[in-house]
């Protein structure tokens, strides 16, 4: 089961300040989605309004044709995994599991189980005594297993080291495979994660400043490496996102379509024409300079 998401022209309007400015983007069902942002950009806001948490207070949301808002049908098809307090929960992490089988409608509990060995999670302790590692690995078991048609994970593997969120990816791209569905994950760790997304939306300041395939986004970014001169000639009419020099040596990160009339140039130059990370693009997109 997919479900269509469509924002139109979503604005949410706090009393100082606007959250988020005329969104309108549609996320096609069974994608992976990669949420990226600086602190502040709107990214939670925008997964609390797909949660059915607020009403945008302006434009409208839609998901299956529906407004989510205190719809039950669709907030069933919805989950929202983000770090929790856990500091007062009592309850052991194998009743969590089973309480979350009672009530959500496609919460596979044997998976679940699957998830709690690989992440060595203990069944009979109160949730409120793992270490924060654990208390993350809980909320993306929680996640995973549920499978709803629509799963959000805001930030949830903060507290996991490495190789935990390694093993957390991996179950991410195989249960996909195995029970697609539209998956967003919201995140700083860029660099680790971008391999997972199909589609990237990228928020700055509260404004969509761009929604695209992740393969044709990292194809808009090059590096433009040689002499300076022939450098400075090369870009003089592209988007010029950062430059670094050393020496007669100089490399200028542009950003948009690198024809490959435009490519051969480069190369007749001597110029390297090599490829910019989603990291690096997303640093530089969203820098105060741009």
């Amino acid at each position: 089961m997919t479900l269509n998401v469509e924002f139109n022209n979503v604005s949410v309007d706090y009393k100082k300040f606007s959250a988020l400015h005329d969104i309108t983007c549609r996320l096609e069902g069974g994608k992976i989605y990669g949420l990226i942002g600086r602190n502040g950009a709107g990214k939670s806001t925008l997964l609390s309004l797909l949660a059915s948490y607020r009403e945008p207070t302006g434009g409208n949301l839609r998901v299956a044709g529906e407004d989510p808002f205190e719809n039950t049908s669709i907030m069933a098809q919805v989950s929202f995994i983000y770090e929790f307090d856990y500091s007062d929960e009592s309850e052991k992490v194998k009743g969590m599991l089973e309480a979350a089988s009672r009530y959500r409608p496609h919460f596979d509990i044997d998976y679940a189980m699957e998830l709690v060995e690989r992440f060595n999670l203990p069944l009979d302790k109160p949730i409120k005594n793992l270490s924060n590692g654990m208390q993350s690995s809980l909320n993306v078991t929680l996640g995973l297993a549920d499978r709803s048609p629509i799963t959000i994970f805001d930030e949830a593997y903060l507290g996991m080291d490495a190789p935990t969120r390694e093993i957390f990816y991996k179950e991410v791209l195989e249960d996909h495979a195995r029970h697609p569905r539209t998956m967003i994950l919201s995140t700083h760790l860029v660099s680790e994660m971008d391999y997972l997304f199909e589609e990237v939306i990228m928020i700055h300041k509260g404004k969509l400043l761009l929604h695209k395939p992740y393969d044709e986004l990292i194809e808009r970014g090059a590096s433009i490496t040689g002499a300076s001169l022939q450098v400075d000639e090369f870009v003089r009419n592209l988007t010029q996102l950062n430059n670094q020099q050393l020496g007669d040596t100089k490399s200028v990160m542009v950003y948009g379509d690198l024809s490959e009339e435009k490519r051969d140039e480069a190369k007749k130059k001597g110029l390297d024409v090599g490829p910019v990370s989603l990291q690096d693009l997303f640093i530089h997109l969203t820098s105060e300079e741009v």
